[in-house]
Formats: structure tokens, sequence, C-alpha cells
């Protein structure tokens, strides 16, 4: 494939240069942030009402203050939370050329427009893995400075290992189905359809979710596999993992086929 390392080269120098892909890594770090802090809030209600930092009529619903609910917390976020704002890179990735009025110059370039796309996959795969991977080592390094401040019981290395291990494995479903963020980012040449598929796909998602159907709908099971949907939630099996490995290389299909025909000197 002709100038796949010399485009990944160039799109990562772009991710590297550009705030949006920086700021998107921030997000995510709020994720262990807030999950700490509510860890703090829980341990002592009412010192932190005394401190301000809760109102006197507020309701805490997020569980106890202890390692098995801080994990669960922060997987959820990861999961919550990934697949808006690893939706925003792809979009970027893929829509800035159109924003930026620099699709002409790019698809003239020696590069084949398929080293493009799968550059651009994989630079937004890559980022997005390094990004999950500081914010799970975020998460533990402020678990555990709670934990040595004010207690945070419940520890047990099994918990924050599948705990962890399910916010991982969510992450990088959720990363492998952006494929079609690009997609349309690519068909509606911006930023914008892309991301209105992916809220979309995320309200389809909960829709089919709530009605027992999650763990077949691909944008549904990597929430499931975060344990977002709580312990009675209906099990992913091997197959409702395999349909989403199968839509991300049909997202990626698709992605290819359009940047091979469609018009790009408009």
């Amino acid at each position: 494939m002709n100038g796949l390392g010399a485009a990944f080269s160039v799109e990562l120098l772009k991710a590297r240069r550009s705030r949006i892909p920086w700021g998107i890594a921030a997000g995510f770090s709020l994720f262990p942030v807030v999950g700490g802090f509510f860890m703090l809030i829980l341990k002592d209600p009412e010192r932190a009402r005394q401190l301000g930092l809760l109102g006197a009529k507020a309701q805490l619903a997020a569980g106890t203050a202890d390692w098995p609910t801080y994990v669960a917390l922060i997987s959820q976020a990861c999961a919550i939370g990934g697949a808006m704002l690893f939706a925003f890179l792809f979009a970027w990735l893929f829509g800035r050329e159109f924003a930026d009025r620099t699709v002409r110059d790019l698809v003239a370039s020696p590069t084949s427009r398929s080293a493009i796309v799968i550059a651009k996959v994989a630079v937004g795969s890559v980022w997005s893995l390094g990004i999950i991977a500081w914010a799970l080592a975020l998460s533990l390094a402020i678990g555990l400075g709670i934990d040595a401040l004010v207690g945070l019981p419940g520890w047990s290395g099994e918990v924050v290992l599948r705990g962890f291990a399910g916010a991982a494995a969510a992450a990088v479903m959720t990363i492998g189905l952006q494929t079609f963020t690009a997609f349309f980012s690519g068909v509606g040449r911006g930023y914008l359809p892309g991301l209105a598929w992916a809220v979309f796909a995320i309200f389809l998602a909960q829709i089919l979710a709530a009605l027992g159907w999650g763990a077949w709908f691909p944008w549904s099971v990597p929430a499931l596999v975060s344990g977002m949907a709580g312990p009675d939630a209906e099990a992913v099996s091997a197959g409702g993992v395999a349909i989403v490995g199968v839509t991300a290389l049909l997202g990626l299909a698709a992605t290819l086929l359009w940047w091979q025909r469609a018009d790009q000197t408009g």
C-alpha cells in the first residue's frame, strides 16, 4: 500500500500539533479526578457539607466509598465518556480535511487514498488506546492516594483487575466502532455528520439495551461489558463481541470504499 508509513507519520504529527486530541486526553483525565472526588464525599458526607462541597439537600446514590464502587464508577465513566470523546477524535481526524479545505491537496498527493484512511484510523486507535491506558493508570494512582489518605476499604487485586479489564475491553470495542464515525464524517464532509451519528448510535443503544436486545447491538455491547447496566443486566456472549468486531470491519470497508470512489476535488 503506497505510502502507509509516511501517511501514518503525517497524521500522527497533525494529532500531536493540534489541541483537539490533547483536549480529549484532558477530558478523560477528569474521570478519575471526579471519581476520587466522589469517594472523598461518600467517605464523609457530613464533612463534605460543612466544607460546602455538598449541598444540604443533596442525595447521594453512588454507593459506598470503597474500591468496588470506585472501580465500577471509573469503568462506567470510561464507557460513557469514550463513546463521545473517541467519536469526537475520529470525527476530527476525518472531518478536519473538509473543514480546513485540505482534502483536495491530500488526495492529490502520491499517497494512496487507502493508505490515508488506514493511517487516520491507526492514529485514532493508537491515540485512543494511549488515552485509556493513561486514564486507568491515573485512576489507580488516585485510588491508592485516597486509600492512603482516608482509607478506602475493599481493596482486592482481583476486583481492580476485573474492573479495569472491563473498562479496557469496552474502550477497545468503542474505538473499533468509530470506523462508522469516520465513514459519516467523510460522507457528510465535516465533523458534524460523524458526531450526529455517534449521538444517534448512543441513543439507539440505550433503547435497545432497555428492551433486552443490547447484547446483540454493537453500540450497546461496550456499556454492558463495562458493567454500566448493573449486575442484573444481560450477559454479553462471544457472539455479541464478534458482532462488534464484524461491525468495526464493515465500517472500515465502507470508509475505504467511499474514499476510493468519492469525488474529493469539489
